[in-house]
């Protein structure tokens, strides 16, 4: 599964990046073109990493992978927009966050997305991003088995990147506000661990995943949104806030991490997601590849260069020690892609 990762999957996201960034570099709005472009350049490994679900059993390769890196990009294009520019607007975040919500509705309307936003001129961009992820899913026999489920974590998705943009003095609230309504049914979780949950398109790509047989059920669908959301996709952005800690405190950024008392207890907490994440994998179809799946997102982020400084350094090592000796190996193999500049 690894080798066939590397050497027949990451050419064709490079592939379909490749296109996508000869699209950008058309966009006639100077300060557009620059979000869409740097979004590609900077998160390619989001594509990568999201593209490990075109090696399902019984999916179709090519069709996921032009879905998954349509649907991604779409998702760091709108994460750019909200986040790189002097922009504080709930309303033009919640707009914008159309696409994604539109992009897995294939008969639903399609929506201004810069309605409200200052910037408007992309040369349909984002709209052939939505086009094309509504063209994939055409092509997937289960998806309409699938739909309900994918619909309600691209919204959950939705509300977070809305709300988790707004101005330092305003977000906060907001979003403690907005997580007060879904907490109850998530005991155990505090507010900003729910909030990570949110914020993965991993239950999305394994929803598309699951959708290419036509045996697949509602019952499926909500089997594996459960037991995705939230340790599974949790873990995803924790790790993600984990390896950018010391940055965002720098600059002063949203950090879900910091709001964790201490190493000690970021170091237990990533823990008990872990534990977690690797229970309710066992719980689904084909359980070793979700397993795989968790493994490889350790040994991508552990693997990360801005853990090496303390204290990540050592969260890290108890992190890697508690998940065994398949995460390791994934672990030094990711710093040998990264060696080689392929991660």
């Amino acid at each position: 599964m690894v080798i066939q990762f590397v050497t027949r999957v990451f050419p064709l996201v490079s592939r379909e990046l490749d296109q996508w960034r000869c699209l950008a570099s058309q966009i006639p709005d100077e300060i557009l073109a620059s979000q869409a472009l740097s979004s590609i350049r900077d998160k390619k490994f989001h594509c990568q990493g999201g593209c490990i679900y075109s090696l399902y059993p019984g999916a179709d390769r090519d069709t996921l992978i032009r879905l998954i890196v349509a649907l991604q990009t779409i998702s760091d294009y709108l994460d750019n927009l909200c986040d790189r520019l002097t922009v504080y607007d709930e309303i033009a975040f919640r707009q914008l966050h159309l696409a994604m919500t539109d992009a897995l509705e294939p008969q639903g309307v399609l929506h201004d997305y810069y309605q409200f936003y200052p910037l408007r001129s992309d040369g349909a961009y984002l709209l052939t991003l939505v086009q094309a992820c509504r063209r994939e899913l055409a092509r997937l026999p289960g998806y309409a088995a699938v739909k309900p489920a994918a619909l309600e974590l691209a919204a959950l998705y939705s509300q977070l990147q809305t709300y988790k943009h707004l101005a330092p003095d305003k977000r906060e609230e907001k979003m403690l506000s907005w997580i007060s309504v879904h907490l109850p049914n998530y005991p155990g979780l505090s507010p900003w661990e729910f909030a990570a949950a949110t914020g993965s398109t991993l239950g999305l790509f394994m929803l598309c995943a699951a959708a290419g047989s036509p045996r697949t059920s509602a019952e499926t669908a909500r089997t594996v949104s459960t037991t995705y959301f939230p340790f599974i996709t949790g873990l995803h952005i924790l790790l993600d806030y984990f390896i950018d800690a010391a940055e965002d405190r720098a600059q002063g950024d949203l950090n879900f991490v910091a709001y964790y008392r201490n190493s000690t207890q970021t170091t237990e907490r990533l823990a008990y997601f872990i534990d977690q994440a690797l229970q309710q994998a066992r719980l689904l179809p084909e359980p070793h590849f979700h397993q795989t799946i968790i493994q490889g997102l350790l040994a991508m982020y552990l693997s990360d260069p801005k853990t090496n400084q303390q204290p990540e350094r050592t969260i890290k090592t108890t992190l890697l020690s508690q998940a065994g000796w398949s995460t390791t190996f994934y672990y030094i193999f990711c710093r040998l892609l990264r060696a080689r500049k392929l991660l």
